[in-house]
Order: structure tokens, then C-alpha cells, then sequence
């Protein structure tokens, strides 16, 4: 009796549940009330607190789902499925931090007996970097040609190259041809030795093995293969396009990387011939005036010739073959080089490799000159083909 009482003071007129006024525009979710405020518009809703913007650096949240998710619920990664996945080698063998390979790093882990390693230095972690991206995988061949003004250093430094690569890329073979027509010197910085030449290598009609053609080219110590050029004047033999597109083609069937030492003289039929079929180009030239002129004219030659894509994949180098160049002079040429977007790298004279000897690899080079010559190769890996190239159209 009481209960009702107090529902009919409550509610005035109503007596039973079943004559309770709907009233849902006053009625809450929970059940409760609210009684509408006469001094608000129609429309006007409730303010809502602005969402903060994400600092600077962080990524933005992402948004909440529909429904919340249950506290202390986090997702479990996918547990291995047999005994061979659970094991990891990562896991029980432990990390070996590197060694250093020069300096005082080097004398301080000698000197502790190897308790003491500090890890190589940044130069060393830098140029272990460089040598990983020469490593880099490579599909199908890869083409470079070096190119530059006589004495500039040019064939040199296609030797320094090609041992380069034949070092640091052990399952690849990598050959140097010899195209340039003005008496080359190629064969004699690799292999003097060597003795045959493009019309001896077209001429053999039994080339069925590696061990045929390699009858025919000389190798160093490094591992680089060569084809030599026509050295002896009393034969003089000219090198004409048909006969090293022969000759390359053959090369072709077993050699992954082929750097070509280019003739000086560009608008040989020669020439031209190697251009078509390179897929980067080095264009060497010696830190003075005439040099840097004759490699500007060869970049020049190739914007006027439509070869935008092999300017874009060039490399030019400013050698100092004798050691008399001034860092003004240099830097100058650097900034000239490279701000028609060329990429730069300047090596240092080395006493090694002026004399004129067979360069049997990178060992007897100064640190700093096989340094920047890494750089030159890590430049080129930069244009490895990722696919097979059998189809490619070259130019």
C-alpha cells in the first residue's frame, strides 16, 4: 500500500504499469531523466573537448575500434609449430662483435690479449658498407665503360675496377677488354702475359668450355680476366665494330661483369659500339684545367647524342695521377661536376699505381686510394640489373 502511494505521488494520474507515458525524448539510456532547458535552441548540441595534434616526430594514433577490448588483452604471437622452428640459432649462438683492422683499435686488442675490443672504427664500418653494396645480387650482365682524355689515368683505373670486383664478388667472373684503338695498354696493367686479342678469340670456331675461351685472355692475381688490345705495331690490326660485337658476345656466355677501357676519340665506329651496350660509364679526368675540359666535352658528346640514361648512370672521377694537384684546383672541379647532378669521387695519388706496373689486385694500394676506388664500385653497383636482361633493349 505504501509503494503505491508513493508511485501516485510520484506520477499524478497514473495508477498501473500499463498507463505509464512513453516520454522517450526525456528518457536516458540508464533510465534516468532529464527535463529540457526552454532557454537552449533546437539545435544545439553539446560541446566536445578538441583532440589533441601528435607531436612532431611521432606517428599519429591510430583510431579506437567499434567496441573496447578487454583490459590486460594483448595479441600473442604465432608460436612455432615444430621442433625444428623452435630452435634458433640466433638464440643460442651468442653475437660476435667485429674486429678492428687498423690503428689503435687494432693495437689495443692485441695489447689486452683480445679481452678488450672497441669494434672497428666508423672509416671501416663505412667502407664495410661500401663492400656489401658491391656484393649486391646482379641479374643477367653488367656493362661499364671507362672513358677519358689520354693520360688522365684512364686504363689504370679500369684495372683498379675490374680487380675491384673480381676481389670482393668471388661467384661472378669479370672480365677487362681492351677497346681502345690507339695502341691500349690494358693487357700489359693486368697481364703481360697475355697475347691474344679479339681476332684470335672471333677466329675460334671450337668454344665450347670456360677453359676454351680462357685460352685466350690473361688474368691477375685478383682474379680479373682480360682481352687484350692490338699492342704490336708491325700487325697493326684496326678494331672494327663487327669484330667486337663478336668478340662480346662470346665473352658474354661466361662473364657476369665486363669493364671496357673506351678510346679516347668518341665518334669512332668502335666507340659507339660500346656505348650502345653499357649499362654505366666512369668518365675519368685528371684535376686540372685540360682534363676537366675533355671530360666536360665527353659529357657534353653524350647529352648531345640523347644517352640521358647512361649520363645518369655516369661516375666521374678526378684522379690525381701525379700528385701535384692543389685541393682549391679539385674542390672547384668537384662543385662544377656535381652540380649538373654527376656523381664525384676523387682519387688520391698513389705511388703503386704510377709507375706503370701489372696491378695484381688491391694490396699494394694506399688505404685511402683503395678507399675511394670501393666508393667508384659501390657508385656502379648502385645500377646492377635486379632482372634478367636477355630481352633488354640496349642503346
Amino acid at each position: 500500500m505504501i509503494c503505491l502511494l508513493a508511485r501516485q505521488w510520484r506520477y499524478p494520474g497514473r495508477v498501473t504499469d500499463r498507463e505509464v507515458p512513453q516520454r522517450p525524448e526525456q528518457e536516458r539510456p540508464g533510465g534516468m531523466f532529464r527535463q529540457p532547458n526552454p532557454q537552449l535552441p533546437q539545435d544545439w548540441t553539446p560541446p566536445t573537448r578538441p583532440v589533441p595534434a601528435p607531436a612532431p616526430g611521432y606517428p599519429p594514433r591510430p583510431p579506437w575500434p567499434d567496441h573496447p577490448r578487454p583490459q590486460g588483452h594483448q595479441p600473442v604471437p604465432p608460436q612455432p609449430s615444430t621442433y625444428t622452428d623452435r630452435i634458433r640459432p640466433a638464440d643460442l649462438v651468442p653475437s660476435r662483435k667485429p674486429l678492428p683492422g687498423h690503428g689503435w683499435r687494432l693495437a689495443l686488442l692485441k695489447a689486452t690479449f683480445g679481452l678488450v675490443n672497441v669494434g672497428p672504427s666508423p672509416e671501416e664500418r663505412r667502407s664495410a658498407a661500401l663492400e656489401a653494396a658491391i656484393r649486391a645480387p646482379l641479374r643477367g650482365h653488367f656493362k661499364v665503360g671507362v672513358m677519358g682524355k689520354g693520360g688522365v689515368g684512364k686504363t689504370t683505373v679500369s684495372a683498379c675496377i675490374g680487380s675491384l670486383f673480381a676481389e670482393l664478388r668471388h661467384d661472378d667472373r669479370v672480365v677487362a677488354v681492351d677497346a681502345d684503338t690507339a695502341f691500349g695498354k690494358l693487357g700489359s696493367r693486368v697481364d703481360p702475359r697475355a697475347r691474344h686479342s679479339f681476332w684470335e678469340l672471333t677466329a675460334d670456331q671450337y668454344l665450347e668450355t670456360f677453359a676454351d675461351i680462357r685460352h685466350h685472355l690473361g688474368s691477375n692475381a685478383a682474379g680479373l680476366f682480360v682481352l687484350a688490345g692490338e699492342e704490336s705495331p708491325a700487325r697493326r690490326r684496326v678494331l672494327d665494330a663487327a669484330v667486337y660485337r663478336e668478340a662480346t658476345a662470346r665473352l658474354d656466355r661466361y662473364f657476369t661483369i665486363t669493364v671496357v677501357d673506351c678510346s679516347s676519340t668518341m665518334d669512332s665506329p668502335v666507340t659507339e659500339e660500346v656505348l650502345r651496350d653499357l649499362d654505366a660509364l666512369v668518365v675519368v679526368s685528371s684535376p686540372w684545367v685540360d682534363g676537366a675540359a675533355a671530360a666536360g666535352q665527353t659529357l657534353d658528346w653524350l647529352v648531345a647524342r640523347g644517352m640521358t640514361t647512361l649520363l645518369q648512370h655516369t661516375v666521374v672521377v678526378l684522379n690525381d695521377s701525379d700528385g701535384h694537384a692543389d685541393k682549391r684546383t679539385k674542390r672547384v672541379l668537384a662543385q662544377q661536376f656535381s652540380g649538373h647532378g654527376q656523381l664525384v669521387v676523387e682519387v688520391p695519388f698513389d705511388g703503386h699505381l704510377r709507375p706503370g706496373g701489372v696491378i695484381d689486385g688491391t694490396a699494394q694500394m694506399s688505404r685511402t686510394a683503395r678507399s675511394k676506388l670501393v666508393e667508384v664500385c659501390a657508385a656502379l653497383a648502385a645500377f646492377f640489373p635486379t632482372q634478367d636482361d636477355r630481352s633488354r633493349q640496349r642503346r
